[in-house]
């Protein structure tokens, strides 16, 4: 009978043993996969363009209230800090862990020889995954390169290899992202579209218009410091081809990704159309002021159309904000989402990138005669690409009696005025765009804080500043860009405003 059980014993062990191929792997974590799905990982960095959250702090690109503020499309009702500039310090570390990491991450997978081939299964040819991959590397470092200026480029992204990256100039940067683009278009193959894309859906062709068009971005926006590199690069982005839709955020019908302003509006009314776009636009009877903003509650006659004479704007720089009463004034309309306190659109679009712009961007190439166009033309047309942008807005009489004011009409002379006017009034709600644009042209002209600003120098700022943990962890780099840009202030000029 021993001799049986150890027999017994024997089998067993031996039945175990041949079992064991599977615990192989009995040291990997299964809630941290080793191989990991790139449609996932380039879903979530495209959510980082309407509103994402990265280890609990939120990053938005399109989304963001800041950059609204500061080009006073939006004023705040009672907490003014944002408008008074108190705080001008931004950290930029949650785009280097989000959705560049997971950007990077796509590349490395698609080009590493021992995962590329698992990797292309089910989610796109290597070369577009890594394509899209750049293309959106570029539109992420621009997006941080027109807030702070300076920042870790060429070294960022090596994880522990290297914690504390040196910084490149804007210069070089803005250099490479044309270089990237460039490269990224000329990578897409004939092979699958990408997966998990909530922008085109893995139409390569889109992507393609996509880069061209953030490459013309990027040109003019290097017009005045590098206007060699930005000549050729914006005529060969256009001769590419640029885009032939407005690039919308497609938000959805759920709390997990829903527009950003409609979520402010769920409990709070912290914002409203500012009195300076309300105003400019009511003066011109601009349309556009009636998907912009909804009516006041005070002023609504209770029908269902919104009306110029219900919209009343909050001034930008009350003294005491909290005294104007919610009923007064006119929150942000449903063109964007907001609706005003607790209405809206949940899954309301936020444009990404508009043919408006193109249109006025090629307007100023021709102004400074890199293309041959027509200006007045292109000027116009991306006026009425604007309007009609918004659904509801365009009227053809309307429209003509609109452009023919003194104010509208294109001039020439004074193509920085027109063109920068006009191209804030249509970039509503990317204030960071809008931003970049002002800071660039010099128009609109804002009204300025002096008296209630909280910063040092009383103006409009024209940089971030950097985050306090740069300082502290990477201080030897952070001080060689100083030294470099100048004064860790925000009143700093880029590399590319030219004062």
């Amino acid at each position: 009978m021993k001799s049986f059980k150890k027999v017994a014993l024997v089998l067993v062990m031996a039945v175990l043993i041949a079992g064991c191929d599977d615990f192989g792997d009995i040291n990997v974590d299964p809630n941290n996969p080793l191989e990991v799905d790139t449609s996932l990982l380039l879903t979530n960095a495209e959510r980082s363009i309407g509103v994402n959250e990265v280890g609990g702090v939120q990053v938005t690109v399109v989304g963001a209230t800041t950059g609204a503020i500061w080009t006073q499309y939006i004023a705040e009702t009672q907490y003014t800090d944002a408008s008074q500039y108190s705080n001008t310090s931004f950290d930029f570390n949650a785009w280097y862990t989000g959705p560049l990491k997971d950007l990077q991450t796509i590349i490395d997978l698609n080009t590493d020889e021992e995962t590329r081939v698992r990797a292309a299964v089910d989610n796109g040819s290597n070369a577009n995954q890594i394509a899209v991959a750049r293309i959106l590397k570029a539109y992420f470092y621009h997006f941080m390169t027109d807030r702070w200026g300076a920042i870790p480029y060429s070294e960022a992204l090596e994880g522990r290899d290297n914690l504390t990256p040196s910084y490149d100039s804007q210069e070089f940067i803005y250099e490479d992202l044309v270089n990237e683009l460039n490269e990224a278009v000329a990578q897409i193959d004939d092979g699958p579209g990408v997966s998990g894309d909530i922008l085109f859906s893995g139409d390569m062709d889109q992507w393609a218009l996509f880069a061209n068009s953030l490459r013309a971005r990027i040109a003019l926006r290097m017009a005045d410091a590098n206007p060699t590199l930005a000549e050729s690069e914006f005529s060969d982005a256009v001769d590419d081809g640029l885009i032939t839709q407005n690039v919308m955020y497609p938000f959805l019908a759920d709390a997990s990704n829903e527009n950003p302003w409609y979520t402010r509006f769920r409990t709070r009314t912290d914002y409203a159309i500012s009195d300076v776009m309300a105003d400019y636009m009511l003066d011109l009877e601009d349309n556009r002021i009636l998907m912009y903003a909804n009516p006041a509650p005070d002023l609504d006659n209770g029908d269902a159309e919104v009306t110029f004479d219900e919209i009343n704007g909050m001034p930008y720089h009350a003294e005491n904000a909290g005294d104007i009463t919610n009923a007064s004034i006119s929150f942000p309309g449903s063109a964007i989402g907001a609706g005003g306190p607790n209405v809206g659109e949940q899954n309301a679009d936020i444009p990404i990138l508009t043919l408006a712009e193109m249109n006025f961007a090629q307007a100023e190439a021709v102004e400074r005669g890199w293309i041959t166009d027509d200006a007045e033309q292109l000027y116009n047309d991306a006026i009425e690409a604007s309007w009609t942008q918004w659904l509801g807005v365009f009227d053809e009489d309307e429209f003509n009696t609109y452009i023919s004011q003194p104010e509208v009409t294109y001039s020439s002379a004074e193509w920085e005025e027109r063109i920068g006017t006009q191209k804030w009034i249509a970039l509503f709600p990317d204030g960071y765009q809008a931003w970049a644009e002002w800071r660039r042209l010099d128009y609109p002209e804002f009204i300025l804080p002096h008296e209630f600003a909280l910063n040092q120098s009383g103006e409009i700022p024209v940089r971030h500043v950097y985050p306090s943990s740069e300082a502290e962890i990477n201080s030897e780099n952070y001080e060689e860009a100083v030294s470099m840009q100048g004064p860790d202030t925000p009143d700093t000029h880029l590399w590319w405003d030219v004062e």
